[in-house]
């Protein structure tokens, strides 16, 4: 639980802004150029949940693509969020390294905000629920934001969503940002905020690594985890927002908190695009996959960007 005044910063790490050290004595930082000096001396020191600057200097680096690559590298806390803006043509790769991460996200355009990933025409227009390689994530215009295009966990879930604010007080008796148990659409607010968006921008969100499935009669079935080390790649389509918190699925039936860390590397990868439209990265698409792309070049054509 973090210390009374703490506040989580981007990544979702708490910071204090407690200046004293013992009763009635200030602290070295109680002064503009004490804290400068203060701030100063922690140049260069890393923490174990942070974002890597630069991404090449990340401790733990994507299979197969070399540091140097690397334009984004992160461990986001269990309980944390992150929030980045990605090109056209990066493929992103979230990693649950010990087997408990839970990545709930969002997709927004970066030039136009208004249009965000609808989890509605995601599932319907594919005919398919169940998230995979080769699964467009499209918006409510008919065009695709970013595709899976390698997946080795197989556990997701489209039909949930992320947690609330009141149901995690209910169950763990918190759930506000700063605490131990913060829900998913707290996160996912305060990844908004820093991009101008707010609480109507927040439509319901896809989750990583904890798998649902609904049964026969439609009540929906909880699978959970695939395991330590699996990894999902989404390929983005447009400039995109993206917006991630780490927290326990609303569905997790265990009676605690239970989440590990996750990691984000992203790279650019602009030949993909081609490669998948032609179907030789994930195999052939389906025609309303290929009516997406096509949607989304015509749009980027007009707005010049192609």
């Amino acid at each position: 639980m973090p210390p009374s005044g703490a506040a989580p910063h981007a990544s979702g790490v708490p910071v204090t802004s407690d200046l004293r050290t013992t009763e009635g004595t200030a602290s070295a930082t109680a002064t503009t150029a004490g804290a400068r000096a203060h701030a100063r001396a922690q140049h260069g020191h890393t923490a174990e949940h942070m974002r890597h600057i630069p991404a090449s200097t990340g401790p733990t680096i994507a299979d197969g693509v070399a540091a140097e690559q690397l334009v984004w590298s992160e461990t986001v806390a269990a309980g944390g969020y992150t929030t980045a803006v990605f090109a056209r043509g990066t493929r992103i790769r979230l990693t649950d390294p010990d087997g408990e991460a839970c990545a709930h996200v969002l997709l927004h355009r970066a030039d136009a905000p208004y249009e965000r990933l609808n989890i509605a025409d995601t599932v319907k227009v594919p005919w398919q629920a169940y998230l995979g390689a080769g699964h467009p994530l499209l918006s409510a215009f008919g065009r695709v934001l970013a595709t899976v295009v390698a997946d080795t966990s197989g556990a997701h879930d489209a039909l949930t969503g992320t947690t609330t604010r009141a149901g995690n007080e209910t169950r763990y008796g918190a759930g506000a940002p700063e605490s131990a148990t913060p829900a998913g659409r707290e996160l996912l607010l305060l990844g908004a905020l820093k991009h101008g968006l707010d609480q109507r921008d927040l439509p319901p969100s896809l989750s990583f690594f904890k798998g649902v499935h609904a049964d026969a009669g439609g009540a929906l079935r909880w699978l959970g985890s695939s395991g330590a080390g699996t990894t999902v790649d989404l390929l983005l389509h447009v400039d995109a927002v993206l917006l991630l918190a780490n927290t326990a699925h609303p569905l997790d039936p265990r009676p605690e908190f239970t989440c590990s860390p996750v990691r984000l590397h992203a790279w650019p990868a602009p030949g993909d695009l081609d490669l998948l439209a032609a179907g030789k990265l994930v195999g052939e698409l389906g025609p309303e996959h290929l009516q997406a792309i096509a949607n989304t070049d015509a749009d980027l054509v007009a707005r010049g960007v192609l």
